[in-house]
């Protein structure tokens, strides 16, 4: 069942080739035999260039679909003073006055766990005291993540805000009115005609969404070249003052974080070209939808739960995400070996764990959901990752903490940073968000390599690493 779609839409592309190709050869054959018949040569030499341009009109779109790209992508790096050390925010925690021992006990343990460093930042309204989680702090922290990173954008890529075609804004938890891509639009003066996308509830997989989003709006409008995507997390309304532990996470993992990233169909100029994407839900299942939501405890305080089992529950999704993500990325030496894995297993009584694909055959670069040290190594081992595919995701929780859907762009970043990515590379980006869903964007490298210029169109290549990247990889994360 995991696999029908994917199959069903492959049988049709594969029958709907057959028939075209069928049809070519049965008029080429008419052709050839009654060549001498003047009415059916006419129409001969009539079907046989219909058929061959539905033909190139096929090619010419799935081309078409395959040709979305990435310009470029921006980071924002928040201003130092809004940086938040573990110290700091654990004494902020006990002056607060909202939480008792047992909350402040508890957050400690799990921040001192998660492999989280002393350089992460929270808005502007988490630093008072007590926070100042309003409406109006939540407006001004958009302002403030969305406009550097997009003005960061546009001077990289040399791309003007007039030219792009659709906004698509990836916010979770706060849903302003006017929307965020309208305040976005309204800012740069953008066109009449621009689309513009929200979308909220979907948690840290909606990067991801956002570009497959992105990437059919330009399918669906030829005369659109760029569409933006905008990844961020409002964590002034995300802060939960309450004491059900449950709901506590959330203080300890998000911090501040913006990306923004440029997509295209126009030929050249891109950095990467899209190579597919996959998502999988588990939505219909109770059990999955209730492993992560948002409601009010017993002292009516609103926060985000994750409920129990949910570990066990992501285990399941990623299974089922993986076989379909394997059918479309793993070369086809590693599905034979695969497979010739499986059947030793099943022949193999001892055998006591189903074996995986090694999907360092497929990528050779890997941005993880940012979920803290723990998660991260499991996830990667379970993968069948090393240190070296993990340090990404590491450095970066490390580094900015958790930044929901924008997570996946600062670890991107940092391996540009290091100077890793070369042409030809593979990037796989895997998200997972509430719902239970898990996406992955597969990205290949096709620009030239620049890791030698320390600025490109005025800008630093570093994006938010430029003052620290030489301080990475850290022992401790």
């Amino acid at each position: 069942m995991a696999h029908r779609d994917h199959l069903l839409a492959a049988a049709h592309g594969a029958l709907a080739a057959a028939t075209l190709v069928a049809c070519v050869l049965a008029e080429a054959a008419v052709l050839a035999l009654r060549r001498g018949d003047g009415a059916a040569g006419m129409l001969c030499y009539y079907l046989v260039p219909v058929s061959a341009m539905l033909l190139l009109y096929r090619s010419r779109r799935r081309a078409a679909a395959a040709r979305v790209g990435l310009v470029d992508f921006a980071c924002l790096r928040p201003p130092p003073r809004l940086r938040i050390p573990v110290a700091g925010l654990l004494e902020h925690f006990k002056l607060i006055g909202c939480f008792d021992d047992g909350s402040v006990e508890f957050m400690t343990k799990v921040i001192e766990a998660s492999g989280m460093g002393n350089e992460t930042y929270f808005p502007p309204s988490l630093h008072h005291i007590p926070p100042a989680a309003t409406h109006g702090e939540a407006i001004r922290e958009a302002h403030m993540l969305f406009f550097p990173a997009l003005d960061d954008l546009f001077a990289k890529t040399g791309v003007p805000p007039s030219s792009v075609g659709a906004v698509v804004v990836n916010c979770s938890g706060f849903c302003a009115a006017p929307s965020l891509s309208a305040i976005i639009a309204n800012r740069y003066g953008m066109a009449s005609d621009v689309r513009t996308c929200n979308l909220s509830g979907m948690g840290c997989a909606a990067g991801a969404i956002g570009v497959d989003v992105a990437a059919g709006l330009l399918r669906a409008h030829g005369a659109m070249s760029y569409a933006v995507v905008v990844s961020a997390e409002i964590v002034t309304v995300g802060w939960y003052s309450g004491k059900d532990q449950s709901k506590l996470l959330l203080n300890c993992y998000f911090r501040t974080g913006c990306s923004a990233a440029l997509v295209t169909t126009k030929r050249g100029g891109a950095k990467y070209r899209l190579v597919s994407v996959t998502r999988t839900n588990q939505m219909a299942n109770d059990r999955s939808y209730r492993s992560g939501y948002r409601d009010e405890d017993d002292e009516g305080i609103t926060g985000f739960t994750l409920g129990h089992g949910v570990g066990r529950m992501v285990s399941e999704l990623l299974r089922a995400h993986l076989l379909t993500l394997s059918l479309s990325i793993l070369p086809w030496r590693e599905k034979l070996r695969y497979v010739a894995a499986l059947l030793r297993h099943r022949h193999d009584k001892k055998a006591s764990s189903v074996p995986m694909p090694d999907f360092r055959a497929a990528a050779e670069h890997f941005c993880l959901p940012s979920s803290g040290r723990p998660m991260i190594w499991r996830l990667g081992q379970g993968l069948g990752l090393g240190e070296a595919e993990m340090e990404a995701a590491l450095m970066a929780f490390h580094r900015f903490g958790n930044q929901s859907a924008a997570s996946l762009w600062y670890q991107l970043a940092y391996m540009e940073a290091k100077g890793r990515v070369r042409r030809g590379d593979t990037v796989w980006q895997l998200a997972v968000g509430s719902g239970l869903k898990a996406n992955s964007l597969v990205w290949e490298r096709v620009a030239d390599d620049d890791h030698f210029a320390t600025e490109r169109h005025g800008r630093s290549t570093l994006g938010p690493w430029a003052d620290c990247i030489h301080k990475y990889p850290v022992t401790e994360a």
